[in-house]
């Protein structure tokens, strides 16, 4: 019988790989973009992370979200740090957030506030794929629009306080096997997986309508 973790991999795989080849990202990642897509795409990201982030706390204590609240994977202050050198100081006033992206971070928030087990849906697909794709966003940024390796601008893909992100993935992928759900519970977080990756793609299309590739 395959593991929690394994059914939620093998079940989100098409969701999972439909995000990874969206033409947004197949164009950024292609260096086919200016550093103003990747700039859109940040501020994208901190609307999702600050709905994850801003129940963290709360959640620590929970008895299924609480073994997955760490702060070495929080990515806010981090992303803060980018769009700080990408939009300058200012970076606030003028952050707005694509309507797919709303929807994204409202479900985010609804599961924080609701249903924990969802909320551990959200928080798997997020950090475990910045652990993992994300170091392939990194490198392509450094290289392409030349930020420091590491260094303001991509802090968001590096984290300090895991030294050994395969081990941690191994660790965290453990919790998930353990996580105190039913069955039928288990089926709906599986499920939330899908939708998750579903909200992440529609970001991917909203901006890759914001930003097409001319012919």
């Amino acid at each position: 019988m395959d593991s929690f973790s394994a059914v939620i991999r093998t079940a989100s795989h098409e969701q999972h790989v439909e995000a990874e080849t969206s033409s947004f990202m197949s164009d950024l990642l292609g260096g086919r973009l200016g550093v103003e897509a990747y700039a859109r795409y940040t501020e994208q990201l901190w609307f999702v992370y600050e709905a994850l982030e801003a129940h963290a706390d709360r959640l620590a204590s929970d008895p299924v979200t609480g073994p997955f609240i760490r702060p070495e994977l929080y990515r806010l202050g981090a992303l803060e740090r980018d769009l700080e050198h990408l939009r300058g100081p200012g970076w606030r006033t003028a952050l707005s957030a694509l309507p797919a992206t709303r929807a994204y971070a409202d479900r985010v928030r609804e599961c924080a506030e609701r249903w924990p087990a969802g909320y551990v849906a959200h928080h798997y697909t997020r950090y475990l794929g910045d652990l993992s794709g994300g170091q392939i966003i990194r490198d392509k940024a450094e290289r392409t629009w030349g930020f420091a390796r590491k260094g303001d601008g991509v802090r968001f893909y590096v984290f300090d306080g895991i030294a050994n992100p395969a081990a941690f993935k191994r660790g965290y992928r453990e919790l998930l096997d353990a996580v105190r759900a039913d069955d039928l519970e288990k089926q709906r977080v599986v499920a939330e997986c899908k939708r998750a990756f579903t909200l992440n793609t529609a970001v991917f299309r909203a901006l890759g309508e914001e930003f097409p590739l001319s012919a």
